[in-house]
């Protein structure tokens, strides 16, 4: 190995520039200097971004691939360094979004002698125990020459089936040591790979069959609709087949909400429309969801879903989510994009389409009242001019900010129920949120880096308080990368969301919830606008609901950091037409309709 002309951090930076990685996030420590050296030498070829927290880094690499569906990588050093990107890790994980994490370790030569920031009571430089439940896989090279095969599978492991991050974790010695001659080829290894699977010809013929067949049809569809590229076959297949399209959380703007098929969100506060026909349904056409408990109505029949006798059609590129909360009539493990191209393929050799498609007048007619009822329903609060500002008025606004081509990305909070529930995407990439694990700080941070994947699209975080507060970092970065995205914090002095759960199932009992001053009582926050002003980042306050649209326009148009701290009450929560269940605590009500029995 003596005659290596490349040591472990240039083999990995090359292979990454080889797959195109325009940009790596990450922080510097002792354990990866080595690393940002590799890059140094190759800074023409690919950016370093240096964050303030390791969780900042992840969520930016993060939001790059929901934006421009291309992998990019962080870097982060031994001990603490590395234990604060797990939550990233986990919120990619469970979104089933891919990024290469490089941590680093201590030397081999210290393994199990307590160095510096080494985990060893249990393992020696044990970092990996640590992640391997909330990452695909971790590989750890303990020798140079190890690093070229741990970094091609590494990228190969991240990208191929369900998607999702992975760990490369090195100890700082193996980032030194003579690892090959030159880096794996990343064409030959990785390149020609397609996991873009198809379902079982047979499979699809039964499907096609069963939606055919159907009198109240509904296609549900998750947020691989997004990740696979399938908007395109999934629209022609609602067009053609005239089959109303429901999305969870994650799969809102698969079509353009305004389309006449979109029905909006399923959840425990999804929109009337969309949960009454998805309970209704004959066939369910289920396109790369989980069926989760807030989707679900915590799975109590009759309210999101009624399965059975609502027959399933559980399409998934992952067979183990399949038939996990829900029997299935028809399970067929395929890529979403290949089997709807499948479906469209077999639906051209069959006849009579246009009769099938004019039979779906009186169920779409159906639909259209209860969406009437639901605008009803919500219609005063889009008029409200109360103080604080009216959550729901609040979010009709920040659409109304947008221009069409924006990326609106959501912290977790009730802010983000709001935003589901009242701003219309108009695309899949519109409205993106970390729906599965819930990481406050996603949206703070997540912005940077669809701005980095997106520079010449508006780049909008809105994000509590609570959730800012954590991550007020990022106005740094955004001042030192010339990152014009703007924030607007949604500022309801608590941590709203799990006040109301108090409210509603503990009988008001309020604790550790709500922000005060310990003198006067009064509600305290800081100025967030003025802490925004301190670190270089324009800032304004915004307290009634007629300025804020203009607000986020000025933002945008400033065409540098800008923050928007905006007062809105705290005491209302959406209105849903599903449930949700808090075991032993008890279930809370719909704001509209009812159970749904069959008859």
């Amino acid at each position: 190995m003596a005659d290596n002309k490349l040591n472990g951090a240039q083999v990995i930076v090359d292979y990454l520039i080889q797959e195109k990685v325009p940009q790596v996030f990450g922080l510097c420590g002792h354990g990866n200097i080595q690393f940002i050296d590799a890059l140094y030498e190759r800074s023409s070829e690919i950016k370093t971004i240096s964050t303030h927290h390791e969780s900042v880094a992840g969520f930016m690499a993060d939001c790059y691939y929901r934006v421009s569906g291309k992998v990019t990588a962080t870097f982060t050093s031994c001990g603490p360094g590395s234990a604060q990107l797990p939550i990233a890790l986990a919120t990619a994980y469970l979104d089933s979004v891919p990024f290469l994490a490089v941590t680093g370790n201590v030397p081999t030569s210290q393994f199990n002698r307590g160095a510096f920031q080494e985990m060893y009571r249990q393992n020696q430089a044990d970092f990996p125990s640590s992640v391997r439940s909330i990452c695909k896989r971790v590989f750890q090279p303990t020798r140079g020459e190890m690093v070229p095969l741990a970094v091609r599978q590494a990228w190969k492991t991240m990208v191929t089936g369900r998607p999702g991050p992975v760990v490369l974790d090195v100890p700082y010695d193996v980032f030194m040591e003579s690892a090959a001659e030159e880096a794996p080829d990343a064409k030959a290894w990785n390149g020609n790979i397609s996991s873009r699977c198809g379902a079982d010809p047979d499979g699809v013929v039964k499907a096609v069959d069963m939606l055919l067949g159907a009198d109240r049809p509904v296609i549900f569809v998750g947020q691989a609709i997004r990740h696979g590229g399938a908007a395109g076959e999934l629209l022609q297949l609602a067009e053609r087949l005239q089959i109303p399209v429901a999305a969870s959380m994650s799969g809102l703007g698969a079509i353009d909400t305004l389309h006449p098929l979109a029905l909006g969100m399923v959840a425990r506060g999804g929109h009337y429309q969309a949960n009454h026909a998805t309970r209704q349904a004959d066939v369910l056409l289920s396109l790369g969801a989980r069926f989760d408990d807030r989707t679900s109505s915590s799975w109590i029949p009759g309210y999101s879903f009624t399965i059975p006798p609502t027959q399933l059609i559980h399409v998934d590129i992952d067979p183990d989510e399949i038939g996990r909360n829900y029997p299935v009539a028809l399970g067929l493990m395929a890529d979403i994009r290949t089997f709807l191209r499948q479906v469209l393929a077999e639906l051209d050799r069959r006849k009579d389409l246009t009769k099938k498609a004019e039979a779906r007048k009186k169920w779409l007619a159906q639909i259209d009242g209860y969406r009437k009822e639901w605008d009803k329903l919500v219609a005063p609060g889009f008029t409200d001019d109360t103080q604080p500002i009216n959550p729901q008025r609040a979010a009709f606004e920040i659409q109304r900010g947008l221009p069409d081509d924006a990326i609106l990305v959501s912290d977790i909070g009730v802010h983000h129920n709001w935003l589901l529930g009242y701003c219309k995407p108009r695309r899949p990439d519109s409205l993106i949120g970390c729906m599965a694990y819930g990481s406050m700080g996603f949206g703070v941070a997540g912005v940077l880096g669809a701005k980095f994947a997106a520079p010449d699209r508006p780049c909008v975080s809105v994000c509590g308080d609570g959730a800012f507060f954590m991550q007020a970092n990022v106005l740094g970065t955004a001042v030192e990368y010339n990152l014009p995205v703007v924030w607007v914090v949604w500022n309801n002095y608590a941590y709203a969301s799990i006040r109301g759960l108090q409210r509603g199932y503990l009988n008001k009992r309020e604790l550790a919830t709500d922000f005060h001053d310990p003198i006067t009582g009064q509600r305290y926050n800081p100025d967030f606008a003025a802490m925004a002003r301190s670190c270089g980042v324009e800032g304004v306050r915004i307290d009634r609901a007629a300025d804020l649209a203009e607000a986020i326009r000025k933002g945008i148009a400033a065409n540098k950091p800008y923050l928007i701290d905006v007062d809105i009450a705290a005491d209302t929560n959406p209105a849903g037409a599903g449930v949700w269940e808090l075991p032993g605590l008890g279930v809370s009500k719909p704001s509209i309709g009812k159970q749904f029995i069959p008859g």
